[in-house]
């Protein structure tokens, strides 16, 4: 039986609203100095009466646009979340998450083989803090590792916790490889991420194929994943353009159904020297992501023939 949605609560207080999402921007943006126009832009809207609604659904949708306007940061906005959210800062949502996970089986809800010895390997709706997904992951990749030919299919992953990013990539690569490195304006400090010395489990290892399958939803920690196996030479990615998400971000609950996301960070690829930041990553080969697997196949099959 589905428990019925509360009605969300109205907005009684919008100048609150706006005021203190205009701090949090002003205090953890990643670029202060778009925070200091957005801020402003937020305030003269609000002056304008661009914000008068009671909707928290239609204020996040107007926010988000206000937010977005700048550069078109796709982490930056006001999000509506329709069930009641917990105060503070941080991942606001954790009941909501925890459900998904196991929904989904820990993010992991297909491995399957194939004719002609390829796994799919399907990692979605995120890649789930590694805290929780280790185990999932763990179990997934190692029962995909006697497959001739891995084919990740992240074409529905729209976020994701980096150090599960790494996790995965541990199961990629034979040698501890440096994957990223994230910006953080708060103590101006750099943190890289790495493949892990040892891994749960069994590596697929870093000399068989892999295929990335991807979708114009791909975002965030699933792009993280897909362009760092592509710009160290470990995949080739099928499919479609990604969002084109590359700041990691926090949120804070400003009314009982908004949740103010804000890029705190930025990532830095050691290969590239930048990221996928607002162009997505781009494919190795472009088709729809509809019959991305299919064309993955077609490689595996070419490139099987290529080797006998």
């Amino acid at each position: 039986m589905t428990t019925p949605t509360a009605t969300p609560a109205p907005v009684t207080d919008v100048q609150a609203v706006i005021e203190e999402t205009a701090r949090l921007v002003l205090d953890h943006y990643v670029f202060p100095e778009v925070a200091d126009r957005l801020a402003a832009r937020l305030r003269g809207r609000l002056a304008q009466g661009a914000y008068d609604t009671a909707d928290p659904a239609e204020l996040g949708t107007r926010v988000t646009a206000d937010l977005q306007s700048e550069n078109g940061d796709r982490h930056l906005s006001l999000k509506f979340h329709p069930e009641p959210l917990e105060k503070g800062e941080g991942p606001v949502d954790q009941a909501q998450l925890r459900r998904t996970f196991t929904a989904s089986l820990g993010g992991v809800p297909r491995v399957q083989l194939l004719d002609g010895g390829a796994a799919v390997l399907e990692l979605t709706p995120l890649l789930f803090p590694l805290a929780w997904s280790a185990e999932p992951l763990s179990a997934a990749f190692t029962l995909a590792t006697r497959a001739c030919t891995l084919i990740l299919d992240l074409r529905g992953t729209v976020g994701g916790d980096p150090d599960a990013v790494a996790f995965a990539c541990s199961y990629l690569l034979d040698q501890r490889t440096h994957l990223n490195t994230q910006y953080f304006r708060a103590g101006d400090r750099y943190e890289q991420s790495w493949t892990l010395p040892h891994v749960p489990g069994a590596r697929f290892g870093g000399d068989k194929p892999v295929y990335v399958l991807t979708s114009r939803r791909t975002f965030s920690g699933g792009e993280e994943l897909a362009y760092d196996l592509q710009q160290l030479g470990r995949a080739v990615v099928v499919g479609e353009t990604t969002r084109g998400g590359a700041h990691p971000r926090e949120g804070w609950e400003v009314h009982p159904h908004l949740e103010a996301t804000v890029p705190v960070g930025r990532s830095i690829n050691p290969v590239t020297g930048t990221n996928w930041e607002g162009t997505g990553v781009r494919p190795d080969v472009p088709c729809p992501a509809d019959t991305a697997l299919d064309r993955a196949l077609q490689l595996a099959a070419g490139a099987s023939s290529a080797r006998t």
